[in-house]
């Protein structure tokens, strides 16, 4: 049955000429010999057998490889993650390290909560944000309101500046910025304070403002600060120097004062380095700018007014208020270090009869307070104990550089001026010639601290004075196209 069954599927004869082959493997196909007819039907099998296998070769070849790309992308997704962990942990750490810049970096538990947000820490930022605004010159950048007082931050929009009676305006460099302790201890009312940073101290001084607007409460509630540095550089908190902040908290105010102490004796700001000219009138318009006081008062940062002075200014103004065209000067001395700051006019004329007080830059320059007419002022019946009155009126005359309390209107500093000489000077000449008064104070002054002497100045003051006197010229020039009518010049 089978073989006629495997006959009727070959047509052709079924014979192996190979002695001992087996019939059925030739009917089969399964012959291998030469000799057998169906050797090709073998060979055929054979070759889709040889074929079958390579497939299945190649496949598991293919599985092998399919599992070393698995692998290789599996090791790829997990560096992946690894990559997004890393980024996510260096976010969260560039997230502290931001937060210690602006709170914790002088050491800060208080302010340091994440709960709650620190409206100064967030006005800093801005301000830092917006890279400040240039002078006219191109110069210099001014970061205008870097930190801002309680007493600015809660004044309403657009008040009537009267409501602001007097606030105190002054220039610093970093070095000199220790001596705004004793000043706001003797001032108490709202200040303006304008610095100038080079290098290194653009960020130390923005450390440090912001620090004494965090541990100082007076200075928190009361001083705004502006920052002046030159065009090519911008503010930025230290990214390193941790050390030089750390321990602030415990140590409070006194310690950043502290602080500040330890840079006063690092340069004297018209000797700051090579070719950095300190902008002291720009500073002075700044400071001026930066306050919405109906008056103000520009003095130097180590310079002492008497004292209830903004009181008795105030009670003044309801008695008389100063004409649009009128200043009201204040008597300007200086006083030996040793010696304590006086608060009343009273102490002061006991001093300046012993000689430990003296008229401001009475050995270097007499002639440029002369005009105050110091043994009048001092002999008046009235030594301090009345209420602040205009003791007598008097005409400017070259080279008087008056301290003055005057309205927010009186013209600002000519901004030409850097270094030393003339830029007081220029300032008061303009008033002269548009046609201001200068009303002396009866009871109320500035002290300076120390007497000003011969051989304390930088090496370049003779050079710059030189300079300043030719540009002092022109400047004169200037006024007469500015105030065509005014029949007075300096």
């Amino acid at each position: 049955m089978h073989a006629s069954k495997h006959a009727s599927q070959f047509p052709f004869k079924l014979t192996c000429t190979t002695s001992g082959c087996n019939a059925n493997q030739c009917r089969v196909g399964c012959c291998m010999h030469e000799g057998c007819i169906p050797l090709l039907i073998c060979v055929s099998t054979l070759y889709f057998i040889s074929i079958k296998q390579k497939v299945q070769v190649t496949v598991m070849h293919f599985s092998k490889k399919c599992s070393v790309f698995k692998v290789v992308l599996g090791a790829l997704l997990i560096v992946a993650l690894l990559q997004l962990l890393y980024l996510s942990f260096l976010s969260k750490l560039h997230g502290k390290q931001q937060r210690y810049k602006y709170s914790e970096l002088f050491g800060s538990k208080k302010t340091s909560n994440q709960g709650e947000k620190n409206p100064r820490r967030e006005h800093l930022r801005y301000s830092l944000s917006t890279g400040g605004i240039f002078d006219g010159s191109g110069q210099y950048r001014i970061y205008k309101n870097l930190i801002k007082s309680d007493f600015s931050t809660n004044q309403k929009p657009g008040a009537d500046p009267r409501s602001h009676h007097l606030a105190l305006a002054t220039h610093t460099t970093i070095n000199n910025l220790h001596h705004l302790s004793s000043l706001l201890e003797r001032w108490q009312n709202p200040l303006s304070v304008a610095i100038f940073a080079n290098g290194q101290d653009v960020k130390f001084a923005t450390a440090f403002v912001y620090a004494l607007s965090l541990f100082c409460p007076q200075v928190q509630a009361l001083v705004d600060f502006h920052l002046v540095c030159h065009s090519g550089e911008m503010a930025s908190f230290p990214e390193q120097d941790r050390e030089h902040f750390a321990g602030l908290e415990e140590m409070g105010c006194s310690g950043v004062f502290a602080k500040l102490e330890s840079h006063r004796d690092k340069y004297k700001n018209y000797a700051i380095g090579n070719n950095v000219s300190y902008p002291n009138n720009l500073l002075r318009n700044v400071a001026r700018s930066g306050t919405d006081a109906a008056y103000i008062l520009v003095i130097d940062i180590d310079m002492m007014p008497s004292a209830n002075l903004h009181q008795q200014f105030v009670t003044m103004l309801m008695m008389r208020e100063p004409a649009v065209d009128e200043v009201l000067v204040l008597p300007a001395f200086e006083i030996r270090h040793t010696r304590k700051m006086p608060a009343t006019k009273a102490e002061l004329v006991q001093l300046y009869q012993v000689g430990e007080v003296r008229p401001f830059y009475d050995e270097l320059c007499p002639r440029c307070q002369a005009p105050t007419n110091y043994s009048q002022w001092v002999n008046l019946a009235r030594r301090g104990s009345g209420p602040l009155e205009v003791a007598y009126t008097i005409n400017w005359a070259d080279p008087w550089e008056p301290f003055y309390i005057g309205a927010r209107t009186v013209p600002l500093y000519d901004e030409n001026f850097r270094q030393y000489g003339f830029n007081r000077i220029s300032q008061a000449c303009e008033l002269h010639i548009a046609g201001y008064r200068f009303s002396v104070a009866s009871n109320a002054f500035v002290v300076h601290k120390g007497f000003k002497v011969q051989g304390e100045f930088h090496s370049r003051k003779d050079e710059e004075n030189r300079k300043n006197r030719i540009l002092f010229s022109s400047f004169k020039e200037s006024l007469k196209a500015k105030y065509p009518n005014s029949p007075l010049h300096c």
